[in-house]
Formats: structure tokens, sequence, C-alpha cells
């Protein structure tokens, strides 16, 4: 049987055509399972050839160890041939980046690296990559990275926790310029990185003999479907407001009205009054009020 489409093909197509490496969803199923791809990126980010990424997942949720305790997704989670482990996640929105957020991601990826009867020093390095949309630190630089000081003596903790902060908008004639500028790319053939470009090239289905992957075609319907509902509550909201409007105006040039005439002011002063407070015109002043002498005679 075939699945029933929730949105017109041609808007599904659309929102699949804008997609980047930027959109989350987008990102985890160009990279999950994807070794070549997530090595490329973590070499790039690193400046390190010598990686060797051994397992790749999407989209893991790591859950508390507390009933109440609060757990976190993780768009993308790998591990190297040194069992090192790194997360990375995409940031468009820097409320979703913030130094807090990175330090509860880190903690939880480290939990799960030791085992009951292992010591504390066969814990292996852990990295945690934010790459954000725009610059989160201001500073104009492609990558900031946050390691643990002593303060007194300035030299490494050498906890073998890294924090990375990539700063999307960066567009420099270098590897990771141009890894930033494929993340922000909706089309293949423009992208430098053709790992990359091959990938996105294949889920999106931009070839004429080749369908788009179902999760992103699923995906796609889901957003066109969202964005249609979005517009649609903002025109019930509009004309809702619009209404409300009238109906206040309306009570209060009523109002008004019943006030202006149970003080026995004359007609002029009341009309003139309706023209300048709730600009109508001298025709339509004398129209409402003619409806309430009608009604208070």
């Amino acid at each position: 049987m075939q699945k029933e489409k929730i949105v017109d093909s041609s808007e599904t197509r659309k929102v699949v055509d804008s997609l980047t490496l930027f959109d989350d969803y987008f990102m985890s199923v160009i990279f999950d399972k994807n070794i070549p791809a997530t090595e490329l990126v973590i070499r790039i980010i690193l400046g390190r050839k010598d990686i060797r990424v051994k397992s790749v997942t999407s989209q893991r949720t790591l859950k508390s160890p507390f009933i109440e305790g609060k757990g976190v997704r993780l768009d993308i989670l790998a591990e190297d041939a040194a069992h090192k482990c790194y997360n990375i996640e995409v940031q468009r929105d820097e409320k979703d980046a913030s130094p807090k957020r990175a330090r509860f991601h880190s903690s939880m990826v480290d939990s799960r690296m030791l085992k009951a009867g292992q010591k504390f020093n066969e814990l292996t390095d852990s990295y945690v990559i934010f790459i954000t949309e725009k610059d989160y630190y201001r500073g104009g630089l492609p990558i900031y990275t946050i390691d643990r000081q002593i303060k007194e003596t300035d030299s490494s903790f050498e906890d073998g926790s890294h924090i990375i902060y990539v700063n999307g908008s960066y567009e420099g004639d270098d590897d990771i310029g141009r890894l930033m500028q494929d993340f922000k790319q909706t089309e293949s053939e423009k992208m430098y990185n053709k790992i990359l470009a091959d990938n996105v090239r294949y889920v999106k289905g931009e070839k004429e003999d080749n369908e788009m992957s179902s999760l992103v075609e699923e995906y796609a319907e889901k957003v066109a479907k969202r964005y249609g509902e979005s517009v649609a509550k903002e025109v019930e909201e509009r004309v809702t407001k619009q209404v409300t409007k009238q109906v206040t105006k309306q009570v209060s040039l009523s109002t008004t009205i019943k006030t202006a005439l149970a003080y026995g002011i004359d007609k002029k002063r009341i009309i003139d009054r309706l023209c300048s407070e709730f600009k109508l015109s001298e025709e339509e002043a004398n129209k409402e009020y003619e409806k309430y002498v009608v009604t208070t005679a």
C-alpha cells in the first residue's frame, strides 16, 4: 500500500532543496553510521589527520541515571580507534549553545565511558564540538578551544575533557573555512569536500535517477506541513486580533456616546469627539450617534 502523502510533493521538494548541514536532523541522516564523513569533519576541526573513527551514531539519547534527571539527545556521537569520544552538535540558535549546555553534554558523555571496575585513569579524552551558525564568542576566530586550566600556575589541568566551539560564519580560505561553507551550502555541486557532497547529493536525491532518502522525505513533509499550519495559525491570529480590535472599538464608542448623552452633552460636541477620537467621518459619527439616541429615547 502506497504511503499517504502529508503535503504536495512540490512542497516537500522545496523543503529538501533548502536543507543544509545546519539542519540538525538532516545532518544526523547524513552522518549516521557514516565513518568517512565523520572522520573528515573531526580531522579538519582538530587539525589532525591521524584520527581513525571506528563507530558513529546519530540522535543518540543518553538518559540520566536518576528517575527525574535530565537526559540529552546527541546529534552525533563517535568513537575513534583510541576509544576517544566525540559529540558533535550543530546549533542555529545561540541560546542552545550555552557553555552550561556544553558542560552538561561533556558530563553525560564522560559518564558512559567507564564500566564497573575500571579505574579513573582509564578514562579517555572526550570532545564536545558545538558548530554554531554564528560566531558565538564574537572573536572572528574559526575555532575556540576550551580546556581546563590551573589558574595559579597557568598550566593545563590535563583531565582529557575538551569543549570546542566552531564558528559557522567563518569563510576563510582554509580547510575549516571551506568546511563551514559546505555546512551552509544547499547544493551539493557547490560543496568543496567530495565526501560530504556525494552524501548530500544521494540523500537529497538530486540526480534524476535517484529518489531522496525516505527519512529526509518524511522529515521534509513534516516541515512543510508545520509551515502550512504556522501560516494558517498566523492568519487566524491576525483575523482574531482584527476582530477583537473592532469589537473593542465598538464597545468604547458605545460607552462614549451613552456617557455623553447621560451628562446632557449636546450633539455637536459628541459628533466632534467621535470624529477626533475614533477617526470617523462626520457621516459615520452621525450614524453611530443616531443608533444610541433612538435606543435611549
